[in-house]
């Protein structure tokens, strides 16, 4: 091949890959969609906590709103799966979606009447998780069916920025309105923000979940989703490998302590631990561009969550403020990584009438994990030592992800090209 019929060298990508918001529209409009409802419900999120707070003074009753919401997600989330495997994701999404704006008004009704009543908050907020298990099984399944496999990495680095861009600009934004306007005006802007999410599932063609041939259609078990999953090593990784970061090396309860016993620092000291992880999975999404070309994805998840695991075990035995943040930043784009990957093995290589209660399955292992972290290292750390806890956590991370990978050594080798489940 001479100079010049040799085709020119593709410029390796640095940031985040666009190319499933330029192809797909309906992708395009779900992803703004859900994009927009994400920074409501962050909005929400915190102004319900301060809404509490005012109400009680009990950082207890604060400390409830998260077992309002864990419950919900834990119970409906396998519940969400099997009944996204079995009616149109369509209208599963757009009745969920719909519930959650009609919570979101129930919430601007009883402040703008003057309503102040904890248990209402927590009724909703509870309610607001069971819509959530519906809707995130069916949005996450649709996924596959409106990308081509080659674009699902580039799709999950996008809906981590999502996810990301929610946690940080929303309680920001949150904030800001309740102080200026007051807790109806942050709950009116949300309702506002949930339209963008109905009109992206109004525009969806019909999503029954595919059939093998000549079978009928019925109710999909929770049993049989599981039942799938324990005869698939390589997807049963992807949760375990995600628990071993969650449960063993989440910091996240140690923060407030941390941040006065290590950098003397106050509660803006504790804000910038909370923000340097969402930070860094931020950046991780937006400089997201090279993860398409990695075709090893179980190798890279392992990779991933030993990084995530190093990096809090560092952040441990740092006791500089700024170097702190940026172990934190380290980790939390890891996570990112690892999240791109598990998801779009779950994605690829699950038939598409399993889907949705795989990310049944996801949602309750994302919902668990980190409120099992916060446990285990708040009793390590009365036990022991808040370092003992941070940085034995991320030790224990890194030990248990390598014996798994020596435990089934096939995850390595998973290839996205043939992807095996």
């Amino acid at each position: 091949m001479t100079e010049t019929t040799r085709p020119p060298a593709q410029r390796p990508r640095i940031f985040a890959d666009l190319t499933p918001l330029r192809t797909s529209p309906d992708y395009r409009r779900l992803w703004f969609g859900n994009t927009v409802s994400w920074v409501g419900q962050g909005m929400t999120a915190l102004a319900v906590s301060l809404q509490v707070y005012d109400i009680t003074g009990s950082a207890f009753s604060v400390g409830l709103i998260g077992l309002c919401s864990l419950v919900p997600l834990v119970v409906f989330g396998l519940y969400g799966g099997a009944v996204a495997d079995t009616v149109d994701r369509r209208k599963l999404g757009l009745f969920s979606a719909a519930g959650s704006f009609l919570l979101a008004l129930v919430l601007v009704g009883a402040t703008t009447a003057g309503i102040e009543n904890v248990g209402l908050l927590y009724a909703v907020v509870a309610l607001q998780a069971v819509c959530f298990a519906l809707n995130a099984p069916a949005r996450s399944s649709m996924i596959a069916r409106l990308l081509p496999a080659e674009q699902l990495p580039a799709a999950n680095a996008l809906n981590s920025m999502t996810g990301t861009t929610g946690t940080l600009v929303g309680p920001m934004l949150g904030g800001l309105i309740v102080g200026w306007w007051g807790y109806h005006a942050a709950y009116t802007v949300d309702a506002v923000c949930f339209t963008a999410s109905l009109y992206a599932m109004w525009r969806l063609p019909s999503m029954l979940p595919d059939r093998q041939e000549g079978e009928t259609r019925k109710r999909a078990s929770v049993r049989d989703g599981l039942r799938f999953l324990g005869t698939r090593p390589n997807l049963r990784m992807t949760f375990f490998t995600d628990l071993c970061a969650m449960v063993l090396a989440h910091p996240r309860a140690l923060f407030p302590v941390v941040a006065v016993l290590w950098y003397g620092g106050d509660a803006r000291t504790t804000g910038l631990l909370v923000a340097a992880p969402a930070l860094g999975a931020l950046l991780g999404g937006v400089f997201s561009g090279w993860l398409g070309r990695i075709r090893r994805h179980g190798l890279a998840v392992l990779i991933a969550v030993g990084s995530w695991g190093t990096a809090i075990a560092v952040f441990g035995l740092t006791r500089n403020l700024w170097l702190g943040l940026l172990f934190l930043a380290l980790a939390g784009c890891a996570d990112t990584i690892s999240m791109v990957f598990r998801n779009t093995m779950l994605q690829a290589a699950v038939p598409d009438e399993m889907r949705g209660r795989l990310q049944g399955v996801f949602i309750v292992v994302v919902a668990g994990g980190p409120r099992l972290g916060d446990f285990l290292a708040g009793s390590a750390a009365d036990l022991l030592s808040p370092a003992v806890a941070v940085t034995g956590g991320g030790i224990a991370c890194v030990v248990a992800v390598a014996l798994l990978a020596l435990k089934w050594p096939a995850f390595a080798r998973y290839d996205a090209r043939d992807p095996k489940p």
